[in-house]
């Protein structure tokens, strides 16, 4: 491994790759005003992930006081410190820009309902008629 690899394979976070294009998600991550520093949250709709090693970075789109506001978070910047999943999304583009031309309730993405593995369902048991 050359020095650029270790330097990028140092500096590459894990545990944020558990959502994809479609989904809610909010977004915690670190503001510095002057000498303080605070978690800011921003929630919204990953539009776009755009991927290459290090420079991974998504999009997410959020509707505020009636206009749409995006912003690009790189995956693995210091300054996000967790990327919450809020609801899954049911899509089959990689890209959903077409998300913004959309007004109100057709800018909803459908949630991806995800059935639990080796969940017996919950049916009672039947008496038996004696007669």
């Amino acid at each position: 491994m050359n020095e650029i690899q270790a330097i990028e394979a140092a500096q590459m976070k894990t545990e944020l790759d558990k959502f994809k294009v479609g989904d809610t998600v909010k977004v915690h991550f670190k503001i510095i005003e002057g000498k303080n520093e605070r978690v800011q949250i921003y929630e919204g709709l990953v539009i776009a992930m755009k991927n290459s090693k290090v420079g991974k970075s998504f999009t997410v789109r959020k509707i505020s006081y009636g206009v749409g506001v995006e912003r690009v978070f790189p995956i693995h910047s210091p300054r996000i410190v967790k990327v919450e999943l809020v609801r899954p999304g049911k899509v089959r583009r990689a890209k959903l820009y077409y998300i913004r031309d959309k007004i109100g309730k057709a800018a909803k993405i459908k949630e991806l309902i995800v059935r639990k593995k080796n969940v017996k369902p919950n049916v009672a048991p039947v008496a038996q008629q004696e007669g």
